[in-house]
């Protein structure tokens, strides 16, 4: 069992990868494993703290309008 992943064995592996996918493809599911893998992870540590709020931006610019508003 611990003769499995000599350099022969794992060159054999990613020849059959490439024919199987294409060369196209497998930049695309190395990335998606690793985003799966790192999402895996995060969710093993556990809830994290919510992000803080982004801060409120108040508007000062003038009114558009300069009729005053009559009541009703």
């Amino acid at each position: 069992m611990g003769d499995l992943l000599q350099p022969t064995h794992l060159i054999i592996i990613g020849i059959l990868l490439l024919v199987l996918f294409g060369a196209k493809r497998l930049p695309e599911l190395g990335k998606g494993l690793g985003e799966g893998l790192k999402g895996f992870k995060d969710g093993l540590k556990g809830p994290q703290d919510p992000p803080a709020p982004p801060p409120v931006q108040q508007n000062t610019s003038a009114p558009t309008s300069s009729a005053p508003i009559e009541p009703k």
